[in-house]
């Protein structure tokens, strides 16, 4: 399928802010920065998992690293937008529940929150700009592709 220089211009756009912020944060999980650190020790705690910080703190930032680069491959778009969507809406629904929209004990005033929303909105944008690409949903299998042929 071909699409229209439009559509590359906004695809590769979404796909470098989103992989951009995620990349952008590797360098505070993977170095223990006190934000870091605060959010997976507080949920670690809400939810009695002691080994969140520094475990789920590390595990999330290899799941985001693989996310950007997934995003950034031709071929694996979808599967970044959906690693991206899952790794961020897990962010999403911690600072809904349990670390709050701003996290002014690290002198954040919301701006992690609205990067996850960013990153997030961007990935639904791109995976449904790359629909077809979706395995089992955006190909025709098959058995479709010859009865339609009858």
């Amino acid at each position: 399928m071909t699409h229209s220089r439009m559509f590359w211009i906004v695809s590769w756009t979404l796909r470098g802010i989103a992989a951009i912020i995620l990349l952008q944060t590797l360098f505070f999980k993977f170095t223990g920065a006190k934000e870091s650190v605060y959010i997976f020790s507080t949920v670690g705690k809400a939810l009695g998992l002691n080994f969140m910080e520094p475990w789920g703190r590390i595990g999330s930032g290899v799941v985001e690293l693989i996310a950007a680069v997934l995003l950034l491959i031709p071929g694996t778009v979808v599967y970044g937008a959906i690693t991206a969507m899952g790794v961020i809406g897990g962010a999403i629904f911690f600072h809904l529940t349990i670390l709050g929209v701003q996290l002014t004990a690290v002198d954040d005033h919301g701006e992690l929150f609205v990067l996850a929303l960013v990153v997030f909105l961007a990935s639904v944008v791109i995976l449904a700009m790359h629909r077809s690409q979706i395995p089992f949903i955006g190909r025709p299998s098959a058995t479709a592709v010859m009865a339609a042929k009858r």
